[in-house]
């Protein structure tokens, strides 16, 4: 291993060993090649906006020594005539894997996972890797550099692509008949995160998106900590973080949520990431555009689908549909919106496809210059090297592409792609133009040909009078080879020859289906025009618009706040005023402003609610729907990481609960640990971006978690610690003694080491974060309040609690409230004790009772949970409905702002077209902050447009299948319903 670094560290010197002018030279009389190479009479795109008609390059050395019109060429210059042609600086991708040996997946499998670190002296997570530098994986693949080169790239940026954080890449240029000395331009020119874990560890942590962002946020305080000299231990990936902090920070986001999520991070740490986006930006443009990130985009559109079969056609979601109607739009709405972006090939099967897709992209509507630019001047600004490369201007690489025309358009040919002033023949720049029409005549039988495609990979079309026949065509070094079946069968003609100079006629030998052989003379009559061109341009569909969010449901424009008076209501207030009977509410400025009767609308809407009834909000204290990850799994504790993380705006469970009336819950993290993580209190604003659904100044809460499931023993993992429920009680008492005394330290005054999870349970001793406590069995509620007691805090909130009777009057005395089912029971063994009556003993004994449904489907009828409470436990309507209105919202500290009707409240409100508690009753109108975010008409419209939507984009899909466009198979891209155990 040293031998090998110590030869990579001789080969990164600037100049070549063999370079060396005091190495003595013994390999006989050898001279070294000083001339120079114009190239005269081009069209030259020096920059995207910089270009020059009839203008001359001059290389020498692999480097641009003059450009211009009037270039100065000395005496020992090669001229190359490139009349009619055109020069482009060659691409340069940022994001790229080549000739870095991929990584090897972890031995071991099973459900046990590992822990512990593995490596000494690195930092103590795996996934942790800044010390990984992409050099000492490298090795030139010169087979691989042809098909890029094809593609018109001569530099990559190339990475291990493996782990949270990555470590640093490689810049190189793809010249192949250099060495890696030549070649290698830079030894650390970025480094790489992700939010993805290393596959070769099986280190548990993390589990989760919001424990990667945890992960990382940690990992930056540490850096901090140590760079201030306060580690008396060597860590290498901490020096290594630190040594390549003024690098290019590349962060793979991959999708438009991850790409705010990496952004966040960043801003917290004063980090400007370049971040790789996921094609779906477009979406979420404002948001995109704010982040004042740059890009790098990948052009990886996806195929229709093969939507034939009805049945599987159903299989497919609007979204997706939409998505790839839209996504190739995503270029130019970044473009027009002042995002300055780089293409890449990362996740294109093969370089083959990338034009292909950038012309598509071009077709949808994104300027060419932005396009070059795209591949040439912003990837070199993203690694800070506009001084050598991305254009062609004095003094940079000898980088740069000879085309036939218009790189961007469908038929020019590439022929030649110049890395580092060397030469690489991609086709042969002297291969006539054989395409156009042509008049062939056999025994009598007139036959008419048509070579159309690219110069030097021509396609063949064959045709006896109107019938087409299967043909193919082979053309090198001014040869062709055609041949073409009988239109009776597969039986060939077959023809070899070459284009007559003088006549441009083709001309040579010919094979009949019998096999005699014969000459043939197919006559031109028609050139291949601008008109041909025009055929082979590609189609563009029309453009489905785009919604908040963009799906089904979506809405075309974010919804907005309006002045409202609701007439003639019955009113259920959740106050001491009770059911108000024929009574106004006056809605103004997003706050309920007048309750009363016979109110002044002024300019507010009136809505009629004769017969109706306006109800509070519903309130879900324990909910897992709007978010991408649930659970943090790999440690028994996971108080750093954040459900605001995760938010998912878009999933349609949000709109499914405004449609039941719900306007606000709690999202919370799941049970698998026993200090799980820290909740997100949402807004049910749909159509808004997670962070505008996030309640302002929110109270802060974190959930813990008792029973089986923080034992993990139902989930087969042996290995981690609690093991037993009396465990389970030594890891709370052993978290907040060392929260307590970091506390004390931190209080002090003295130089502490930032620690995310001490900082939240510190917020719990010091009354600033609350406790909702996943529970079931009595024992363990009563075990949960004597350790609260012994450290100086009140649970706040004990959910599920199916047992919450048994102990009621403790808990009453403790303070702490309750989150519980109305009636579910039986569903594992710790719940067989569980009754019916569980909400109304324990309303009746003094506690604070609220009715969750931790659950995507019950949260849509909590009105009915709620009424069942009056069946079991003979609770009134009012005390019934305040167990989803005000309770929760006291039980979530909320209550001054939320949760009931009140002159200074926000305006959360639902209007019901009967008894809100009645099985038979629907939500009219839904309302959060004065705005409507769920209205049952707009609502039947909507099913009426998404039928029309599906079924217009499924005739497109159609369509582009039967005009010979690739598809893909349907399939079935479902969220996943969460639950406390979802993984």
């Amino acid at each position: 291993m040293k031998f090998r670094l110590f030869t990579l560290a001789m080969l990164m010197c600037s100049v070549s060993l063999f370079a060396q002018d005091y190495f003595p030279k013994n390999d006989g009389v050898k001279s070294k090649n000083n001339n120079y190479t114009a190239f005269t009479n081009a069209k030259i795109y020096v920059t995207p906006t910089q270009i020059i008609d009839g203008g001359t390059l001059l290389i020498q050395n692999g480097k641009v020594v003059q450009v211009g019109k009037s270039v100065s060429v000395p005496k020992n210059t090669v001229i190359v005539n490139l009349d009619g042609k055109h020069i482009y600086p060659s691409f340069i991708d940022v994001f790229s894997g080549f000739g870095v040996e991929e990584p090897k997946k972890a031995e071991g499998s099973g459900r046990s996972p590992q822990y512990e670190a593995t490596r000494d002296g690195f930092y103590w997570n795996d996934h942790i890797m800044p010390e990984n530098d992409a050099i000492t994986k490298f090795k030139y693949d010169d087979k691989k550099a042809k098909a890029l080169r094809e593609a018109g790239f001569g530099v990559v940026n190339s990475h291990i692509q493996d782990g949270i954080a990555r470590g640093s890449g490689i810049l190189v240029a793809l010249n192949g008949k250099g060495n890696d000395a030549d070649r290698i331009l830079d030894d650390k020119s970025a480094q790489y995160l992700s939010f993805e874990k290393s596959v070769t560890s099986r280190q548990s942590y993390p589990t989760s998106l919001m424990g990667a962002m945890a992960l990382l946020r940690q990992m930056y305080y540490d850096a901090d900590w140590y760079a201030k000299g306060n580690i008396a231990t060597k860590d290498r990936s901490l020096e290594a973080l630190n040594a390549n902090k003024n690098l290019t920070q590349i962060f793979a986001a991959n999708n438009k949520g991850n790409v705010l999520r990496a952004d966040g991070i960043g801003d917290t740490f004063g980090i400007q990431y370049t971040i790789l986006g996921g094609g779906d930006e477009y979406e979420n443009i404002a948001d995109i555009k704010a982040t004042n990130a740059r890009f790098i985009l990948p052009l990886n559109f996806p195929d229709a689908y093969d939507v034939s079969n009805p049945y599987e056609a159903g299989y497919v979601n609007l979204s997706d549909m939409r998505h790839w109607n839209q996504a190739p739009s995503n270029p130019k709405v970044l473009a027009e919106n002042g995002v300055v972006f780089s293409f890449t090939l990362h996740d294109l099967k093969s370089p083959e496809k990338f034009k292909e897709k950038l012309m598509k992209a071009i077709a949808y509507g994104l300027p060419k210059t932005k396009a070059l630019e795209a591949l040439t001047t912003v990837p070199a600004q993203i690694l800070g090297k506009s001084s050598n490369m991305g254009s062609l201007q004095q003094g940079k690489l000898a980088n740069f592409l000879i085309t036939s025309g218009d790189i961007f358009e469908k038929n020019t040919t590439l022929y030649e792609n110049w890395v580092q002033g060397t030469k690489n023949i991609i086709s042969d720049m002297n291969q006539k133009d054989i395409r156009g029409e042509y008049d062939l005549s056999i025994g009598g039988v007139d036959y008419a040909i048509s070579i159309t495609g690219e110069i030097n990979k021509p396609k063949v079309a064959v045709k006896k009078d109107t019938v087409s026949l299967k043909s193919k065509i082979a053309y090198g070094d001014d040869w062709l080879d055609v041949s073409f079946s009988t239109d009776e069968g597969d039986e060939l003609h077959r023809m070899t020859g070459r284009i007559l100079t003088d006549t441009d006629n083709l001309s040579g030998r010919l094979i009949l289906p019998n096999g005699k052989e014969s000459t043939f003379t197919a006559k031109k009559t028609k050139g291949f025009s601008e008109e041909e061109k025009e055929k082979d341009e590609m189609a563009v569909p029309e453009m489905v618009p785009v919604t908040y969010p963009n799906i089904g449901y979506g809405y075309t424009s974010v919804p907005k706040a309006q002045n409202m008076l609701f007439k003639n209501a019955t009113v259920w207030t959740s106050e001491a005023a009770g059911i108000l009977e024929n009574t106004d509410v006056l809605v103004k400025n997003g706050k309920i402003a007048k309750i009363g009767k016979d109110l002044n609308a002024g300019s507010a809407t009136v809505i009629d609610a004769t017969g109706k009834h306006l109800t509070a909000g519903i309130i879900d204290e324990h909910s897992h729907i709007a978010g991408v990850a649930i659970n943090e799994a790999g440690h028994n504790s996971s108080a750093e990481v954040k459900m605001e993380d995760v938010v998912d705006p878009e999933d349609v469970a949000i709109y499914q609960a405004l449609g039941g009336g719900v306007t606000s819950l709690q999202l919370l993290h799941g049970s698998a640990n026993p200090i799980g993580g820290q909740s997100a209190i949402l807004k049910l604003k749909w159509g808004e971006s997670a962070k505008n659904m996030i309640y302002d100044n929110s109270p802060k809460f974190i959930k813990f978690a008792l029973g089986e499931n923080v034992k993990q023993s139902n989930w087969q993992s042996f290995s981690r610690f609690p093991q037993t429920r009396m465990g389970v009680e030594q890891v709370f008492v052993d978290y907040f003694q060392r929260a307590k005394e970091y506390d004390t330290k931190k209080k002090s005054g003295k130089a502490y080491r930032y620690d995310e999870e001490m900082e939240t349970l510190a917020e719990i001793l010091n009354g600033e974060r609350f406790i909702s406590c996943h529970s079931y069995v009595q024992s363990e509620i009563n075990m949960m309040m004597k350790v609260a007691e012994k450290f100086g805090f009140t649970l706040n909130t004990f959910t599920h609690i199916l047992e919450g009777y048994k102990v009621a009057d403790k808990m009453a005395e403790h303070g702490a409230g309750a989150g519980t089912f109305s009636d579910w029971w039986a569903y594992k063994y710790e719940v067989n004790d569980a009754i019916p009556y569980n909400a109304a003993i324990m309303q009746k004994q003094g506690v604070t009772v609220a009715i969750n449904s931790d659950d995507d489907e019950m949260i849509r009828r909590l009105n009915q949970e709620a009424a069942k409470t009056v069946k079991y436990g003979g609770m009134s309507e009012l005390e019934a409905w305040k167990m989803i209105t005000i309770n929760p919202a006291k039980l979530l500290h909320l209550d001054n702002r939320t949760g009931s009707i009140k002159e200074g409240k926000d305006a959360d409100l639902v209007l019901w077209n009967g008894h809100p508690m009645s099985i038979y009753t629907k939500a009219e109108k839904t309302i959060i902050d004065g705005t409507v975010y769920f209205d049952l008409e707009k609502d039947k419209k909507q099913r009426e447009t998404i039928k029309k939507e599906r079924n217009k984009l499924i005739n497109m899909m159609l369509q582009e299948k039967n005009g010979g466009g690739k598809t893909q198979k349907p399939q079935q891209n479902k969220k996943e319903s969460m639950h406390c155990e979802s993984l």
